[in-house]
């Protein structure tokens, strides 16, 4: 979809739901906003829905990197201490890793 085609109306609609839509645990859906509008926020000549998009773009993406940094925090700190937490960790764990009783 050509952003460039699309009227600023629509523009801030889309935006505003993939911001939205982030909040379904869904940081993806910020990354994706953040990167696919930014340049509709910080690169266009001025127009009159772009401060919204720019507030919408900014939040998009610090959300994503909170949620990526969270995630990325509790993947390292299963696979140190998966061990440790014995059955806990393995009720947990999806598939379960062959040879550890």
């Amino acid at each position: 979809m050509d952003l460039g085609k699309m009227p600023n109306e629509r523009k801030l609609y889309l935006c505003k739901c993939y911001f939205f839509a982030g909040f379904a645990m869904l940081p993806f859906l910020w990354a994706v906003n953040a990167i696919w509008f930014a340049k509709q926020a910080f690169g266009v000549p001025h127009f009159e829905e772009q401060k919204q998009i720019r507030k919408y773009v900014t939040f998009s993406a610090i959300g994503a990197l909170i949620s990526f940094a969270a995630y990325l925090t509790w993947i390292i700190m299963f696979q140190i201490h998966r061990a440790e937490w014995g059955e806990f960790a393995d009720s947990i764990s999806y598939i379960l890793p062959a040879g550890i009783p």
